[in-house]
Formats: structure tokens, C-alpha cells, sequence
């Protein structure tokens, strides 16, 4: 493996690394604070199709054209996500130096310029047009621009309360979520629907310092 790259080229040696990333990390969402909702859907599902393309591919008497086309068209969607992967664990205070090179990570020099504090919270809109579901979509609004999260922030932290009273303290607001990729969704029971989800947000940047938290809002369930 390339000591520049935590991704090799060769399929086979991608083969290997991809499965101790991948596999490591999913074993780690809790711990890590990662997105369990992207890996999921979006992360596993994309690995077990390139595993599928690559199987077929590795057998030569059974190899033509199209399953080369394949394998390589799985490879390249899958790369994008794991390299997200990577990237995101190299940013994780959460994930030590000793992790990353058990899964054939790149350490990152710790010469790199700190990550600032977020001074703002958290700008955010509430979708409500799914029944029993609201998606917090969070961003960081620079004049009318929406962009994604501000430079060196690695998540947002979500606090929240189901209540039929306004809670006016956000340590009253008991339970917690981390997301790293917009939106965070919530998801409830036909009887909670109608009632109030009172919420509030704040960034976190790399080295897992935290800026001021947003108002408390509340939000109906549809």
C-alpha cells in the first residue's frame, strides 16, 4: 500500500483495505460518532455491490466485457464514499492515530493548522412533509449563500425533547445525536404524531470543540 494513500489501485489490494475500513468502521458508528444512517444506506450497500462485481470478476473462464465494465463502475462509486470515509475518520478526535493504522489509514502530520471553535451555531430548516418524520436540514448560511458545514467542523450535535412544555434550559433537553452529513432525521410512532419535538443544535469541530448552541425550537410532528 502507497504510504501516501490509504486507497491502493490494484483491485486486489483495494479488495482487502476496503473491507478493514469499511468493516472496522461500521463495527465503530457509536463509539466514533459517525453517521450510522449514511453508512447504512448508503456506505454498506455500495460494498457489498462492488464485493458482488468483484466476485464475478475474479473468476477468468466466466470474465467477459461486461462484468469488467461493471466491476470497474461499482469500484469508482463505491471509492467516492470510502474516501469519504477516510477522510472523515482522519478528522475524528474520537478515532486515535493507533486506529487509523490498524485499517491502513494515513496518519495526518499533526503539524496541519487547528481547526477554529465554531463562534455561530448552526443555521437549520425543518422539513415536515413526511408523516411521522422530521429532517433537520443544518448548514452554515454565509449572507443569502447556504453552504455545507463551516471549515474544521467535523458534526453537529443535536439535542432534543419530546414535551408538551416549552423547556426553557438546554440541559433539559436529555437526548443527544452527532451527525456529520445533513439532514438528521427523526423518526416517530403514529401516537407521537401532532406533539412538539423541542430541539437544539451546535457544532463540533475536529479536535471535539464545541461552539454556542442555536435557540431551543420546536417543531410539530406531522
Amino acid at each position: 500500500m502507497s504510504k501516501q494513500s490509504s486507497i491502493p489501485e490494484k483491485d486486489a489490494d483495494f479488495n482487502i483495505a476496503q473491507n478493514i475500513i469499511a468493516t472496522t468502521a461500521n463495527t465503530h458508528v457509536m463509539p466514533w460518532g459517525l453517521d450510522g444512517a449514511w453508512m447504512e444506506d448508503i456506505l454498506m450497500p455500495k460494498k457489498a455491490e462492488w464485493e458482488a462485481a468483484w466476485a464475478a470478476y475474479e473468476i477468468p473462464s466466466a470474465r467477459t466485457p461486461l462484468i469488467t465494465f461493471t466491476k470497474t463502475e461499482k469500484r469508482e462509486a463505491y471509492e467516492r464514499e470510502l474516501r469519504v470515509l477516510v477522510k472523515n475518520l482522519q478528522a475524528n478526535t474520537r478515532v486515535t492515530p493507533e486506529d487509523l493504522r490498524a485499517m491502513g489509514i494515513v496518519v495526518p502530520s499533526s503539524s496541519r493548522t487547528p481547526a477554529p471553535v465554531a463562534t455561530k451555531a448552526p443555521d437549520f430548516d425543518v422539513d415536515t412533509s413526511v408523516p411521522g418524520r422530521l429532517a433537520i436540514h443544518f448548514y452554515d448560511k454565509v449572507g443569502d449563500h447556504k453552504r455545507g458545514k463551516p471549515d474544521g467542523q467535523h458534526c453537529v450535535e443535536i439535542i432534543s425533547l419530546l414535551s408538551d412544555t416549552p423547556p426553557t434550559r438546554w440541559d433539559q433537553l436529555v437526548h443527544s445525536v452527532v451527525d456529520t452529513r445533513s439532514p438528521y432525521t427523526f423518526v416517530f410512532e403514529n401516537d407521537q404524531r401532532g406533539k412538539t419535538l423541542y430541539f437544539a443544535m451546535r457544532w463540533e469541530n475536529t479536535r471535539g470543540e464545541k461552539g454556542p448552541w442555536s435557540e431551543i425550537q420546536g417543531a410539530i410532528i406531522p
